[in-house]
């Protein structure tokens, strides 16, 4: 285990906003965690920091990181036990070193598998709980569990592990045989071509409401390209929110508020983030 203190937060988003934290903690055993949580009062899990804006300033908070918390084994029929640190990329490349398909379609999502888990993360007609057989959580008493999917409820981009603020963890996946190189190849680049991964970001500011796209909304509200302070919405894609000046949280979270208004007014459809904000 590893504490920093004063931890300076922007350089653990990848939106690169961020006040200074009382302490960051990198966990390296599950062990590490329960004792932590013993004595932690106020924290939050981070994990790639990929969807988390966090708060200028002082922040009276402890942030926990299961980043080193990252094994990844072959069971046996096409089962996997990673753990909830593991970069998703990773997860990715040794399906495709073992010849395992299911998950194609989130290739290039960035983030934590922990992270894709949490708010069951999807792309493309496929969630990540399609494929999931187990979660290895740690409830609000504290306690270490394994719970089977059918016993956990989710929906899009929503969990019962999220809402109860349960802590992943390890996964365990039930996939199937042939990896589809082509579809990740071609995923990867759509991403790459689409989304503004040249500035810092959120990935998707915004959920889907059911049957509406909300880049699509944005762009009918005709706000794409509007810019509060060093924030703009996103001339590459509407949904996402990058950072092109500096940025401060304010500039987003002002820009964020502006957006929904706006959709509102214009479509009658309120918007709701899909990225987590530490006030």
């Amino acid at each position: 285990m590893e504490v920093i203190k004063n931890a300076k937060m922007k350089n653990h988003s990848n939106m690169k906003i961020g006040g200074e934290a009382k302490e960051l903690i990198f966990i390296e055993k599950k062990e590490e965690l329960l004792e932590v949580l013993e004595e932690a009062k106020d924290f939050f899990i981070i994990g790639n920091g990929t969807n988390t804006l966090i708060k200028d300033g002082k922040i009276d908070k402890t942030f926990i990181t299961l980043k080193r918390l990252n094994a990844i084994k072959l069971l046996e029929n096409n089962r996997v036990y990673v753990e909830a640190g593991l970069d998703f990329s990773k997860f990715i490349e040794f399906m495709e070193k073992n010849n395992l398909s299911g998950l194609e379609n989130l290739a290039g999502i960035p983030g934590s598998v922990g992270g894709l888990v949490y708010m069951n993360g999807g792309a493309y007609g496929t969630e990540i709980f399609d494929y999931i057989e187990e979660i290895e959580i740690i409830d609000n008493n504290n306690n270490l569990r394994k719970i089977k999917k059918e016993n956990i409820k989710y929906s899009y981009r929503a969990t019962e592990i999220k809402e109860k603020k349960w802590i992943i963890i390890s996964v365990i996946f039930k996939l199937e045989k042939g990896f589809n190189k082509e579809k990740v190849k071609e995923l990867i680049n759509k991403r790459e071509n689409n989304h503004p991964l040249d500035l810092p970001n959120l990935g998707s500011t915004f959920k889907n409401p059911e049957g509406y796209y909300s880049a699509k909304l944005i762009i009918e509200a005709g706000i794409q390209g509007h810019k509060i302070g060093g924030a703009r919405i996103s001339k590459k894609h509407p949904n996402f929110i990058v950072n092109e000046e500096n940025a401060k949280y304010s500039d987003v979270i002002k820009l964020i508020e502006y957006v929904k208004n706006n959709v509102k007014s214009k479509t009658g459809i309120e918007l709701e983030e899909e990225i987590i904000i530490i006030k």
